[in-house]
């Protein structure tokens, strides 16, 4: 049998990622591992419900932007609330693109990757 496990996003400032995911997907830290001699730390962020993370991996001497192509991959995020979160990530001014003919917009974190929010299904 095969399950996932987790996806990984690079991140140039920690606290910064940590912030965005924790405030605009209400996401918290599961797990860390830290390199023993300080040069990257792994911090997996879980939605408290199902055993799916994000590991967000943090190079120290890492300083110029990560290259993320034409942002044709992402994560999705099935949510329950969906006009109300929206309502918080237009005012997080956070929202880069939206497809209203399929009910669905985007999210775009410190680093510039690309976050799907999906609303539940009736």
């Amino acid at each position: 049998m095969i399950t996932f496990n987790h996806f990984n996003f690079n991140v140039q400032n920690l606290e910064k990622s940590l912030k965005f995911y924790r405030e605009a997907l209400n996401l918290e830290v599961v797990r860390e591992k830290e390199a023993r001699d300080g040069s990257f730390k792994l911090v997996y962020l879980g939605d408290g419900v199902t055993g799916f993370t994000l590991e967000l991996t943090w190079l120290k001497d890492r300083t110029e932007p990560y290259d993320l192509g034409e942002c044709e991959f992402h994560l999705a995020f099935h949510v329950d609330n969906f006009e109300e979160l929206h309502r918080k990530h237009d005012e997080m001014g956070i929202i880069c693109f939206e497809n209203p003919g399929m009910g669905i917009y985007f999210i775009e974190d410190p680093d510039g990757y690309w976050i799907e929010i999906v609303p539940e299904e009736d």
